[in-house]
């Protein structure tokens, strides 16, 4: 075990020696690579990132309050039951919804909103439908979902995008462009700017945190549903072509399931029918009514960033708030600024390990500048409607550190613990070179000093060699030794040049002591002492007797120490 670390160390000084700094510099390229690839092909990162998004969005302190003004009325599982004696199962006859439009139409809503498909007609009730139609048609305030289906297939669809009211074009927009989609199939519905479309597209986990506000497709751009009823909610509301909303609308929630205010269909319909009405004739007045289901058999939950189980219909009353008020989130979600972002981190630690900054001094600003970014991503979310989204590239920039920091230890650890300067692991005997100093101030010297003194000694340093620190602040006889740093050498006895090599390096770390006390902080008359020991070093083969290195190294060093005061 002892000679596999020996090997072990002879082949890191040898590769240490050989990349020397440059590791690094490797290092980060290996991980600008990486992250490149991930950004266009794997998605590692930007998976980390929504989740972190995610947890950040689920868990804030100051949550946006629904608007008071949207009320959800919801076809529920009660209402199902309630209804299914007189009118059977879903779909009822539409003469049901008819009746509830044209009630609740009496107390003046601001919009009527149905997040419900009517892509057929009800061949078994044309009264029914009839009905409907004529509702629906005498009403200049009732919003109409399109279907919009999948862009592959609009070659083969008949619809024209110059079919639908109230859609806006280019200049050079396709006049016989098809568009695969399912509009209302009441006539009463197709008003201009009353239409739009209500599909939710979720992320490549399956996860809702977007609303698409509209489409761009051959010149013509459709509206969503919120977009459209945004705009008439709100008279001044800029019109689709200069609107200040993105096309993917990043999604400002309220809150968890049913944080809006729900009312139960069947409840409100058979009030708005009975002689003796008990729920307030004002109810509706000025709101946007959304009429829509939470009944899990109708199969309108998405999972989103608040929950796995998220109404479809809330969703849709979510994106209607966010545009009313103009306060969905805002953040960098693209390739663009996390490969920018991340190559700004990896570089910056790469940068501050190559030209071998303070390392204590590193570690803690690089810990509490990654936890401070996190932070400040949490606390933007929660003051702000902005997300500052961090967390990719600071996983790359923890991982480089992390890899970083481990070839730093292990390359003290080949250059110092296991000192190796033309040592071959099968050696019996070497050459140690001990060089004390011992710093005479009238100040009181403090950790930091100290540490500052012996990594500037090591960038000094032109060899392989190993610095350590003796404190002064022991109890008894042992305060008599600091403060003292040790600079120590182990060279082969069947090189002499390495001898002469390090022998030149104690006395190039001589001739710096001024300057390093300078640096330290220290004042210029502070004096220093040192002496350059020289003995030997006997490696046993024997296992045994690996033991008595510990005791020919204290010997060495005592040797050294008294050499220093007899000089």
């Amino acid at each position: 075990m002892i000679k596999l670390k020996s090997m072990l160390s002879q082949w890191l000084v040898k590769l240490t020696r050989r990349l020397k700094n440059n590791f690094y510099i490797y290092l980060a390229l290996l991980f600008t690579v990486l992250m490149l690839l991930d950004a266009g092909v794997f998605h590692i990162g930007q998976n980390m990132r929504d989740k972190s998004f995610d947890f950040m969005v689920k868990n804030r302190i100051s949550q946006t309050q629904p608007d008071p003004d949207i009320v959800i009325v919801d076809i529920n599982e009660a209402s199902l039951a309630a209804l299914s004696k007189e009118y059977g199962r879903w779909p009822w006859p539409r003469q049901v919804l008819g009746e509830f439009v044209e009630n609740v139409q009496a107390q003046r809503p601001k919009a009527i909103v149905f997040d419900i498909v009517f892509s057929d007609a009800d061949i078994y009730n044309p009264d029914s439908d009839a009905y409907f139609n004529e509702v629906i048609a005498g009403s200049d305030n009732t919003f109409f979902p399109i279907l919009r289906l999948d862009a592959s297939q609009d070659t083969l669809s008949k619809l024209k995008y110059s079919q639908i009211l109230g859609l806006s074009a280019e200049e050079n927009a396709d006049q016989n462009a098809t568009i695969a989609a399912i509009l209302p199939h009441f006539s009463g519905a197709l008003k201009a700017n009353r239409l739009g479309t209500h599909n939710v597209y979720p992320d490549s986990d399956g996860i809702v945190r977007e609303y698409r506000i509209y489409h761009n497709d051959a010149g013509w751009h459709l509206p969503s549903l919120p977009l459209v009823v945004g705009q008439f909610s709100d008279n001044n509301a800029t019109k689709i072509d200069s609107v200040p909303l993105p096309q993917n609308m990043l999604l400002n929630w309220r809150g968890k399931p049913f944080s809006y205010h729900y009312v139960s269909f069947s409840d409100v319909f058979t009030d708005l029918a009975s002689q003796h009405k008990t729920r307030s004739q004002h109810e509706f007045t000025n709101k946007i009514v959304i009429i829509g289901s939470t009944a899990a058999g109708l199969f309108d939950i998405k999972p989103t960033a608040m929950d796995k189980q998220f109404p479809g219909v809330e969703v849709l009353a979510t994106a209607i708030d966010n545009v009313k008020h103009r306060d969905y989130l805002k953040v960098w979600r693209g390739k663009t600024p996390y490969i920018l972002m991340s190559l700004l981190l990896i570089w910056a630690t790469t940068f501050a390990f190559y030209f071998k900054v303070d390392r204590d001094k590193f570690n803690s600003i690089f810990t509490s500048s990654q936890i401070g970014l996190l932070i400040l991503s949490y606390i933007g979310i929660n003051i702000t409607n902005t997300y500052i989204d961090l967390t990719g590239p600071i996983l790359w920039a923890v991982a480089l550190f992390g890899i970083a920091k481990i070839y730093a230890l292990a390359t003290d650890r080949g250059l110092q613990r296991w000192l190796a300067f033309g040592v071959k692991s099968d050696a019996e005997n070497a050459t140690v070179i001990i060089m004390p100093i011992l710093i005479n101030s009238e100040e009181a010297l403090s950790d930091a000093m100290l540490k500052k003194a012996k990594r500037l000694i090591e960038l000094s340093s032109k060899t392989p060699n190993n610095v350590e620190i003796l404190l002064g602040t022991q109890n008894g006889i042992w305060g008599l030794f600091g403060d003292m740093i040790i600079v120590s050498w182990l060279v082969s006895d069947t090189k002499p040049d390495y001898k002469e090599v390090a022998m030149q390096d104690a006395a190039h770390i001589a001739e710096q002591l001024p300057t390093i006390i300078s640096e330290i902080g220290l004042p210029e008359h502070t004096t220093t002492r040192y002496t350059v020991y020289e003995g030997k070093l006997i490696q046993h083969r024997d296992v045994q007797h690996t033991t008595s290195l510990a005791s020919q190294w204290r010997t060495l060093f005592s040797q050294a120490v008294i050499q220093l005061e007899q000089q």
